[in-house]
């Protein structure tokens, strides 16, 4: 019978914690811009290094299309 008693007793504690937490976002706003901030940040980084090597990707096809004169 153990088995039966730890698994109610998980059931309630997931309950409790999913019953606690509703909405964290609303009780954390500055956290929640922080995240914003961070992930705007990381996408603009991102994207110019994707930028810079399609780049050079371009003018390297582009070397080799015209037989590499320099």
């Amino acid at each position: 019978m153990p088995a039966i008693e730890k698994s109610l007793v998980a059931r309630e504690v997931l309950t409790q914690l999913v019953k606690r937490e509703k909405n964290w976002a609303a009780r954390e706003p500055g956290v929640m811009v922080v995240f914003c901030i961070v992930g705007v940040v990381a996408i603009g980084l991102t994207s110019l290094f994707v930028y810079k090597k399609l780049v050079a990707r371009r003018n390297a096809k582009q070397q080799m299309g015209r037989g590499a004169v320099v």
